[in-house]
């Protein structure tokens, strides 16, 4: 975190949104580097699991990262490293616990990632995630692996928006080989659709989906 060449990308980083609003032309907020941090950090993840684990299956390595990288796991990183206390917020953010907030957390480890990515390259990316996620890999693989619902909930939770709703969408085929299409319905929005022999696989399904589109 000292390390920075360019100390404004650094400061960009820790930059909210809210904070820009209150303090106009002075930079823009961190959205950019989180993208960025974003596709750096699944694209690291993804190849140390691809090559650590030669034996298994894509299903395997998709719930692995997302048992690494989802957004209770980068709050606890930036907990670590204190971000909390050096982002710049609004103060109507910061007085509604923006400090503690998982997704903003969460977002802005991604900017760092970002940020150390421009800075000095995808060497010391990686070693920025392999010293702060990659060393729970033992863990998390030793570990039972959630299902897509279970992520989808503890997501859902961490964003305090209302629990997914499964719904049948269609049923189609006779009794001995019925086929289910499944949404999953956060806040009154469809999030995922998931297809399947029972209810069961469909809902698993449309929670999978809703991850890709909304969490990945």
């Amino acid at each position: 975190m000292k390390d920075f060449k360019d100390k404004s990308l650094l400061d960009l980083a820790l930059t909210h949104r809210s904070w820009v609003n209150e303090h106009k032309g002075v930079r823009p907020s961190n959205e950019r580097l989180e993208f960025l941090g974003d596709a750096v950090l699944e694209f690291v993840v993804s190849k140390e699991l691809f090559t650590k684990f030669p034996d298994k299956e894509e299903g395997y390595l998709t719930a692995l990262r997302a048992s690494l990288v989802n957004t209770v796991s980068l709050a606890e990183v930036a907990k670590k490293l204190d971000l909390g206390s050096l982002l710049n917020l609004s103060k109507g953010e910061e007085e509604s616990g923006g400090r503690t907030n998982p997704s903003l957390l969460a977002d802005t480890v991604e900017a760092i990632i970002g940020a150390i990515f421009i800075d000095r390259g995808i060497s010391d990316a990686e070693k920025f995630i392999a010293e702060n996620l990659l060393i729970e890999t033992e863990k998390r693989a030793s570990a039972p692996l959630k299902d897509p619902k279970s992520l989808l909930q503890e997501y859902v939770q961490s964003q305090s928006l209302s629990a997914p709703k499964y719904q049948v969408a269609s049923e189609t085929g006779p009794d001995h080989n019925k086929n289910f299409i499944v949404e999953v319905v956060i806040s009154g929005e469809v999030w995922g659709k998931g297809e399947g022999k029972s209810k069961s696989l469909a809902e698993q399904e449309a929670a999978r989906n809703a991850l890709d589109s909304h969490v990945a």
